[in-house]
């Protein structure tokens, strides 16, 4: 059996909490679903809903992972004191998650890598049309080999940090990427402000023009929230699992909302303000940064070094993410079945790349896979719908409810105590109880109605 994993310092584990947090979510999906849902309204919302769902949830996977020690099969096993099917199915949801996210998070981590080569050789160094730009991506994305090949290299480079365990693989790869991550983004955001023309992105995304607040905006923005911070699927809890007693639960915590955060604003400043200084729009969703960035490049001075330096993030970013993600079925296998940390890695890494094939195939490569019978939709859109949205708003809510309702709302305040000391376990009591599994439940009837009822 190998031993379980800890963290070796607080800045090792922040650091690897918001690399789990900071991936494509905050900056391929922020800039794409603030331009489409009215600019600064949308930013203002997500902002609460950040510190009314992400921090109080965030919080909570945080104290069940620290003070069982266990994955998330493992916690509800132990704390579940009628060890009831339904909250060993809330763990069995939160490990199938990860693995199945996993899975088509890496295809478009891949498409990352293949456009960064593209932009290293020069592909978008001249003016090219709106036309000639989709036909470049449709062209990549149908080439089955290509796609499965850059697939599996992500995997494999998530696989490879893992086999390290958590000192050796997680936390080395957060303290030497994060850093990066975080200066990249500035570069680039500043040289983003200060293309002619950039002002009218700062205004789009800074000022908010209140008649563009609607029901779908606000949801939208609380599932951001959600999705941004990698809460749902049992990430935090395996983190939290690997975390000393000395450690401050709610001021770590804070530290990886505010990264997160950070991060996500800061892409919005990359995005938005070179897309309105190049004429493009705003709300084409997500391949804005296939279709309209690449565009962008090859009209801005220094465009060259601006992709090349855009899409490096976006790998870093990505591979933060991919192995928190897959260090949740990974926590599962060490603990549960008491495999060796290579062997469960491996397992993963399989199971990872069976699911993921088909979703890598399913954007023109296979006509099958691109629009399901029945379905009419491709078969990477249907699982990241049931797997990227719908499970995880499932994931945070039972795990709210566990807390609040099932588990012991005092013991967990207790836990989170640092030198005696929660200053808003009151605030985060009522949160938790009441705030954010009735605002999360919203969510996923909302994505339920929209994705499969309307």
């Amino acid at each position: 059996m190998s031993p379980r994993g800890s963290w070796s310092s607080r800045i090792g584990f922040i650091l690897a909490g918001a690399g789990s947090a900071v991936g494509l979510g905050s900056i391929w999906r922020f800039p794409y679903m603030t331009g489409e849902n009215g600019g600064a309204v949308f930013v203002i919302i997500y902002l609460v809903c950040c510190f009314l769902i992400g921090y109080p949830v965030m919080l909570a996977e945080l104290t069940l992972g620290r003070h069982s020690g266990k994955n998330p099969v493992g916690m509800f096993k132990k704390f579940s004191k009628d060890n009831s099917v339904l909250w060993k199915g809330v763990g069995g949801l939160c490990v199938a998650s990860g693995l199945v996210v996993f899975a088509w998070y890496s295809v478009i981590a891949g498409w990352v890598v293949g456009y960064l080569y593209k932009t290293a050789q020069g592909t978008f160094n001249t003016r090219l049309s709106t036309s000639v730009i989709d036909e470049i991506f449709s062209n990549f994305v149908s080439q089955p080999i290509l796609v499965m090949f850059l697939h599996a290299l992500i995997i494999a480079a998530t696989a490879f940090v893992l086999t390290g365990g958590v000192k050796g693989g997680i936390e080395i790869l957060s303290k030497w990427l994060m850093p990066l991550l975080f200066l990249l983004l500035i570069i680039l955001a500043i040289r983003s402000v200060t293309l002619d023309g950039a002002m009218e992105g700062i205004r789009f995304y800074l000022y908010p023009d209140l008649s563009k607040i609607n029901g779908t905006v606000v949801l939208k923005a609380m599932g951001q929230a959600l999705f941004s911070l990698s809460l749902g699927m049992g990430t935090m809890i395996t983190y939290g699992s690997y975390l000393s007693k000395k450690e401050n639960i709610p001021s770590s915590a804070m530290w990886i909302t505010i990264c997160d955060i950070w991060v996500s604003l800061l892409a919005g400043f990359v995005i938005l303000p070179a897309v309105a200084a190049m004429g493009g729009s705003y709300a084409e969703g997500p391949v804005l940064i296939f279709k309209v960035i690449p565009s962008i490049f090859s009209q801005m001075p220094g465009g060259y070094f601006f992709g090349l330096g855009f899409f490096m993030l976006l790998i870093i970013a990505a591979l933060t993410s991919t192995v928190s993600i897959m260090e949740v079925p990974v926590a599962y296998f060490v603990d549960e079945r008491r495999w060796p940390r290579k062997k469960a890695v491996l397992l993963v890494t399989l199971i990872a790349w069976v699911i993921g094939t088909p979703a890598a195939l399913s954007h023109g490569a296979s006509s099958l896979l691109t629009s399901l019978p029945i379905l009419a939709t491709s078969f990477f859109d249907v699982i990241s719908t049931l797997f990227g949205d719908i499970s995880l708003s499932i994931g945070a809510f039972f795990i709210a409810v566990f807390v609040a309702w099932k588990w012991d709302l005092d013991l967990a305040a207790e836990e989170m105590r640092h030198n005696g000391r929660f200053e808003m376990e009151t605030a985060w009591k009522f949160c938790i109880k009441y705030v954010s599994p009735v605002i999360i439940l919203v969510i996923f009837i909302f994505t339920l109605w929209t994705n499969f009822m309307s």
